[in-house]
């Protein structure tokens, strides 16, 4: 094999697709995502949130006002995302150089740092939002944010955060791993670099198949977030009494709007974010 194939399988195998990339780069071009993703795909999260309330559907709202609950998802998407990615790409730069045995411990790991530092602004964001999607007195934003903090003060909005961060970890194990793996594997079949599209459709198979995964720890934290007390909304106690009463299927209630919801927003956090990294990239070399 001669110096040039080798440099180019190097290349093909290597752990990201543009190189190790600013923490900077990382933080803004996930804020943009994020924005982009939770917004345009807000109407199918109201609509999973009302499946998995224990309010029922039709209580929590139906069909009716799908964008209740946005102002506060618009604020805090950038925030979150920009969160997760800069933590992500961050901590895969402490490892510029690593084997392909190696590569998928390093983005198991880098996906658990991101999400437990992206929870904590990403849930009292779910709760303000949630509550408002799916209240059924139809209390505007600001009554739900005194009501959390009458309640239970600044622990309020942090209810279900650890039952969010074991939704969210082993979703990112799943999802983060598979999305690296299926880049490596396209970029060695097809011996070049990824297109944006093409990094899209591998962030809309691999979120696909781990939000089918982790739909019941989805279900358990959402009617957490939404109950009105603290009281026995611990995870395995919650858990329980949605399999005692409907089941199989109340684990998996607004399992289809999940999935659906996760894959096209994969494709498109995941296609929205790799344009921004390599427009910003781009721009910064032209500055050089």
């Amino acid at each position: 094999m001669n110096e040039n194939k080798l440099d180019t399988n190097n290349k093909l195998n290597s752990i990201s697709i543009n190189g190790s990339r600013h923490y900077s780069t990382s933080l803004i071009a996930g804020a943009v995502a994020g924005t982009v993703v939770d917004v345009a795909l807000f109407p199918l999260d109201t609509l999973k949130t009302r499946l998995q309330s224990q309010y029922g559907f039709v209580q929590s709202g139906g069909f009716r006002g799908i964008y209740k609950g946005l102002t506060p998802t618009i604020i805090g998407a950038p925030f979150t995302a920009g969160l997760f990615f800069g933590t992500y790409d961050g901590f895969k730069n402490l490892f510029p150089n690593v084997s392909n045995n190696t590569a998928p411990l390093v983005h198991l790991c880098a996906g658990i740092v991101g999400e437990v530092v992206c929870c904590t602004t990403k849930v009292p964001i779910e709760i303000v939002k949630q509550r408002r999607q799916a209240s059924p007195n139809q209390e505007s934003i600001l009554k739900i944010i005194r009501n959390a903090y009458a309640n239970e003060g600044v622990f309020g909005f942090y209810r279900g955060f650890w039952t969010t961060v074991m939704r969210d970890v082993p979703f990112s194990m799943l999802q983060l791993p598979i999305w690296e793996y299926l880049k490596k594997e396209y970029r060695i079949f097809t011996g070049k670099p990824l297109t944006t599209l093409e990094v899209a459709l591998c962030g809309s198979i691999s979120g696909g198949i781990a939000a089918a995964l982790t739909t019941p720890i989805d279900v358990t934290k959402t009617q957490i977030m939404l109950a009105n007390s603290a009281v026995d909304q611990n995870f395995s106690t919650v858990f329980k009494n949605i399999y005692r009463n409907k089941g199989i299927n109340g684990l998996f209630a607004g399992f289809l709007p999940r999935v659906v919801f996760i894959m096209i927003g994969g494709a498109l956090f995941f296609g929205v974010y790799e344009k921004t990294c390599r427009q910003i990239e781009d721009k910064h070399k032209n500055m050089i």
